[in-house]
């Protein structure tokens, strides 16, 4: 532990102080600093600001979703990973809006550089490389942090945003160490800190893949996967993405492949006995895929290249805790990798991570007044998923500070809200990542409306900068208005109409029908019905005419979602009292009350989405509520 005879120096008092500089840490430094709190940036090692330290890319279902929903709000991730991109693609263009998303490529240095210049160019916003071994508390509330350079920093509230380097064991077959991503040395003393101020702790693991030279690659035996120059960026400011893309090359593992593995089942740390925590289910290294899907005789790889100026590439779909010499036996019986030459090996990490269920909704911790808890620490995985953690928590921090009310996004308004009720309320069994199949409103929850959706809040706020909100006025204007003049146009039978109705192998008019109503129909589109208007579009921002086609097109099953929300509303938003006794509550169910009691849900809504509390639980705590007086009488 730190040396608890050191004085502590009178220094200035931070209004913020966040400790990691990953993409939660981030995003948190930002939010707070742009929200005029004196913020400081605390991290192990100031050339890894920023570091991708798993796949060289953002986005996908779900992922994507985050990463437009942090860009509507204000925050960073998007227009760096815009301005660093080296191919995109639009992913699921096959099926509905609501899981279509965006999956780019990120030259993973230039992301690095570009989040570290805009973090050091943030006028209130103070980085510094130092190892925190200490949060100081003082009835039960932040008070200041001991560094392991001796430095005591002052302040008001603490975001804690240490990803997997708290605690953390590199493990390669048999071979294991203490080590985080970068071969940087975790911290231990900040993990007992934190149990001191009985905030608990347990463990979960994850993996990379190799890194391999592009020299030692046969190209020629390769799918390439090539870009899309018309998809859009991550960021509504985002006009046009880069024409030459570069490209990514698929391959498969075989027979021979999952021989070489099975083979040395006996040195792989999961199986061995040597890992202890529990993996992502939905990626899993190579060794589980083959034991989980044993009647697989392929699985897919995607090679990645990590940035523009340089040769290492990413073997993504393959990681693995397997020894170096296997790692390189079972990459050679690949198709395109026969002579592959390893930079960095694949390993499994070990590490320590705080249940999510001690948190409130507003990320801080029940514990410890003014104690923050964002990202990977919080058992999720993913970058997109951090980055959105922090930004709540940094702005929550700085009005926990002005005394103001803080963020909260319900499940219907955005997947952020989603995804940290999900965290809060049912806690996690394994590394939490998101999905569009894990909203119930997700046709409301589209990547092409996040900025509709979140935009007016992040400029109340004051994170949203004028740029971004005018970009959204004029998309949100024009869409109104468009539809407005769609719905009192009418074509009458026999009207010129029909020669586009016919042109389109579309149904003669039967009856007058608005023209809103004739765009419905899947062989006409808005685009085609202004061409043949001739109407001339004005210069507008990138997808506002994907958005109002939606509109136009899922019109019906966006009315159903929210009235359903609308009637659920009652239950949803009712609030539960801090000190509701649950105790007192006798007719609820034991394990409810036990339930309850642990996670002390802030609404009615909340308390339904926990495990263990069944309807017939909801309907009684309902009454309680109702009848407050009926706890006196129990």
């Amino acid at each position: 532990m730190p040396d608890q005879n050191r004085q502590k120096k009178e220094s200035t008092i931070y209004d913020v102080i966040v400790v990691g500089a990953g993409h939660a840490g981030c995003e948190a430094a930002l939010a707070a600093a742009r929200l005029s709190c004196k913020t400081l940036l605390l991290t192990l090692n100031l050339d890894m600001v920023a570091f991708m330290a798993c796949n060289p890319s953002l986005g996908g279902p779900g992922k994507g979703h985050l990463v437009r929903e942090i860009d509507a709000l204000g925050g960073e991730m998007s227009r760096v990973a815009d301005r660093n991109l080296l191919q995109v693609r639009l992913l699921n263009t096959g099926k509905g809006p609501a899981v279509q998303a965006l999956r780019a490529q990120i030259d993973k240095w230039g992301y690095q550089r570009d989040m570290r210049l805009t973090l050091e160019k943030e006028p209130l916003l103070t980085i510094r490389e130092d190892m925190v071994e200490e949060i100081e508390v003082e009835n039960c509330a932040v008070k200041g942090l001991f560094g392991r350079s001796g430095a005591y920093y002052n302040c008001k509230t603490v975001i804690v945003c240490s990803g997997v380097y708290l605690g953390s064991e590199i493990f390669l077959g048999d071979r294991h160490y203490t080590a985080a991503p970068g071969s940087i040395t975790p911290s231990f003393n900040l993990v007992k800190t934190l149990q001191k101020e009985g905030i608990k702790f347990d463990r979960f693991k994850t993996g990379t893949p190799p890194r391999v030279y592009r020299r030692s690659i046969n190209f020629c035996s390769l799918n390439p996967v090539h870009g899309e120059p018309d998809a859009p960026g991550f960021s509504m400011l985002t006009a046009k993405v880069p024409q030459e893309q570069v490209p990514c090359w698929m391959t498969y593992t075989n027979q021979e492949t999952h021989d070489v593995i099975r083979a040395n089942f006996s040195v792989a740390p999961i199986y061995s006995g040597l890992i202890k925590g529990r993996g992502p289910r939905y990626c899993p290294s190579i060794e589980d895929k083959i034991v989980r899907f044993a009647d697989r005789d392929r699985h897919p790889i995607f090679i990645e290249p990590e940035g523009a100026d340089t040769d290492e590439l990413y073997l993504q779909g393959i990681s693995t805790g397997l020894p170096p010499e296997v790692q390189e036996a079972f990459l050679r019986t690949i198709p395109g990798l026969e002579k592959v030459e390893i930079m960095r090996p694949a390993y499994a990490i070990e590490y320590d991570y705080a249940p999510p269920t001690q948190l409130k909704i507003s990320l801080e911790t029940k514990a410890v007044a003014g104690l923050f808890l964002a990202g990977q620490v919080n058992g999720t995985t993913g970058y997109e998923e951090a980055a959105a953690q922090g930004m709540v928590a940094g702005i929550n921090a700085a009005h926990l500070i002005k005394k103001e009310d803080p963020l909260i996004l319900k499940r219907n308004e955005a997947y952020i809200g989603v995804m940290i009720d999900d965290l809060v309320t049912r806690g996690v069994q394994e590394p939490y990542r998101i999905f569009t199949s894990r909203g119930e409103y997700r046709l409301l929850l589209r990547q092409d409306n996040a900025d509709l959706r979140l935009s007016e809040t992040g400029h109340a706020l004051g994170l949203l900068d004028d740029e971004r909100f005018q970009c959204y006025q004029a998309k949100k204007e024009f869409i109104d208005k468009e539809l407005q003049r769609l719905e009192i146009t009418r074509h009458n039978p026999g009207s010129e109409i029909e020669n586009l109705l016919s042109d389109r192998n579309s149904s003669a008019l039967q009856h007058p029908l608005s023209a809103l109503e004739l765009i419905r129909r899947p062989e006409l589109s808005y685009r085609v019905y202004a061409a043949w208007e001739k109407k001339e579009l004005p210069e507008l921002p990138r997808g506002t005419l994907e958005e109002l086609e939606n509109q136009i097109k899922y019109a019906g099953y966006i009315e159903k979602q929210k009235h359903m929300i609308d009637k659920s509303a009652r239950m949803q938003d009712k609030p539960i009292p801090a000190d509701f006794d649950y105790k007192k509550a006798t007719n609820l169910s034991r394990e409810a009350r036990q339930k309850l009691e642990e996670i002390r849900p802030a609404t009615l809504g909340q308390a339904s989405r926990m495990e263990g509390v069944t309807p017939a639980d909801i309907s009684v705590l309902m009454l309680y509520l109702e009848r407050p007086e009926a706890l006196q009488k129990d």
